[in-house]
């Protein structure tokens, strides 16, 4: 069900012209802009850095590590969803992965900066995609799992963008949540990356659940590098050389390999059931129950 973010009005139509009070929802380029007059640059995110990640991202060990995590959940927890939405799909690389994995899947994508769509809509031609601000979705009871991957780090109102979350999914469906994880982690890199904070278990856990979701699954993730991660970002808030934010993105290819290699084996173990404690990393599981 649509809602008008205007006057709050529910309404199911094939369009997005609402009949209570009459405001149409802009459209640009075949983009619904829902919050055209929020995305600016600094804020949370800067767009700039678009089109180094659909660049990077691709070969990276660390994004097609969280790919293969993500798609093994949805398909042993979610795997008769029918419908997605992910919130701040970027340039679109996980919505591509899981588009792919999950043909039978209708995926939408929404992103407060317009500026990474265009890079989503080539890698996932199918997919719906959005500008909207994640604080206020403009749906209710609509998808069967909602994704937010690296996103509720950027924004201060996290707790509002989760009771969003709640009422755009389905009474049984899910959300998944990926965040980074370890507040000792903090350096220069998250600064950089907009973040407002780096999470706790605890934190994450409580604040899904002050929303009303029932947690499934929670596990840590880069679990194995994690003191290498430690040292490289306490060499971070040390100084020394000029900081280069896309360091952490462009390694060789033989360092990439291993470190996948790493990743690979917590993979497996998240498949054997086992929940890792620590981690660079935090994914969750959450369940809206029915009532």
């Amino acid at each position: 069900m649509k809602i008008c973010l205007s006057c709050e009005r529910r309404y199911d139509s094939d369009h997005w012209q609402c009949s209570s009070c009459g405001v149409k929802v802009a459209v640009e380029q075949g983009i619904l802009k829902f919050a055209p007059g929020i995305a600016r640059d600094g804020v949370g995110f800067n767009p700039a850095h678009f089109a180094e990640l659909a660049q990077l991202e691709s070969a990276n060990f660390w994004f097609r590590s969280r790919n293969a995590l993500l798609i093994h959940l949805l398909c042993t927890y979610m795997p008769e969803a029918r419908k997605l939405l992910e919130l701040g799909c970027g340039t679109g690389f996980v919505l591509s992965g899981i588009a792919n994995a999950f043909p039978q899947l209708a995926v939408s994508g929404s992103e407060l900066f317009a500026e990474g769509l265009p890079f989503a809509s080539a890698r996932v031609p199918g997919a719906t995609l959005f500008q909207m601000d994640a604080r206020a979705i403009p749906f209710e009871n609509e998808f069967d799992v909602i994704g937010a991957f690296d996103v509720l780090e950027h924004i201060e109102e996290d707790e509002r963008v989760l009771a969003q979350m709640y009422q755009a999914v389905v009474p049984g469906g899910n959300i998944i949540l990926t965040v980074p994880q370890h507040r000792f982690l903090w350096s220069q890199q998250d600064e950089f990356a907009c973040h407002v904070r780096r999470y706790e278990a605890a934190d994450l856990r409580s604040k899904v659940e002050r929303a009303g979701f029932a947690v499934r699954r929670m596990t840590s993730f880069v679990t194995l590098l994690l003191p290498v991660m430690y040292l490289a970002r306490r060499r971070k808030r040390e100084g020394g050389k000029k900081f280069d934010p896309a360091d952490e993105l462009r390694i060789g290819g033989i360092t990439n390999a291993m470190l996948k290699a790493v990743l690979d084996i917590e993979i497996a173990l998240v498949r054997a059931g086992l929940n890792l404690p620590a981690g660079g990393s935090l994914v969750m599981i959450a369940s809206k129950e029915l009532t």
